[in-house]
């Protein structure tokens, strides 16, 4: 398995699935963290971009990495994914994404949380998509990020003692509050959702995907 953006989905992928992951990031203190979590797991974290990788996976993952990829880059993270994937193989994106097109970044998010960032909405998805895979699963469940949201709000304000002796200011835990209470408003409202898409080889698989509900 490739797990381009690497972290979480690495280790349990290995610990519970018995996979053998390559992970991908290009930040030194993820690709830190990372093998930290995955120590004494069959993952391989490395510190370097997906079209620099050579091979082939039986299953290719990227989550919450392809809204910092932007719009431009579309056709090289594509095109690369579907060099490295085998021809029966499976790639899953997990991206957040507009109900309608968002041109304009906030100036706020674009500064101080997300620089470059930009929220991909379905048409912009299927126009760069279509022509590579073949859609096996394209699965909304966007309110349940609004709850993901705000549970990590709540871990945040348990650990925050911890987190201020470790030199967080009252000012970061005032944007982060805001910053994860606008975005789980975005989701409440379905302004924005969180989608999962199931793609395939054109012609390269002989079984039907049978998507878990």
């Amino acid at each position: 398995m490739l797990d381009i953006g690497c972290g979480g989905l690495a280790e349990h992928a290995a610990r519970h699935n018995d996979a053998q992951v390559v992970g991908l990031t290009s930040s030194r203190e993820q690709a830190q963290l990372a093998r930290e979590c995955c120590a004494g797991l069959p993952v391989d974290v490395r510190l370097q971009g997906d079209r620099e990788l050579d091979g082939r996976f039986d299953k290719i993952a990227s989550v919450g990495m392809f809204e910092d990829a932007g719009r431009n880059n579309d056709a090289a993270f594509f095109d690369t994914a579907a060099r490295l994937l085998k021809e029966d193989g499976l790639f899953l994106l997990h991206t957040i994404g507009p109900s309608a097109d968002s041109p304009v970044n906030d100036p706020w998010i674009d500064r101080d949380i997300f620089p470059n960032g930009e929220l991909p909405n379905a048409e912009r998805l299927a126009q760069a998509l279509r022509s590579r895979f073949v859609f096996e699963d394209w699965h909304a469940f966007g309110p349940d990020y609004d709850r993901t949201l705000m549970a990590w709000w709540a871990n945040v304000e348990q650990a925050w003692p911890a987190l201020a002796d470790a030199g967080y200011d009252a000012r970061f835990r005032r944007m982060w509050r805001y910053y994860l209470h606008c975005s789980a408003g975005s989701f409440r409202s379905r302004h924005d959702d969180l989608w999962q898409l199931v793609l395939s080889h054109p012609g390269g698989r002989s079984e039907t995907y049978r998507a878990p509900r």
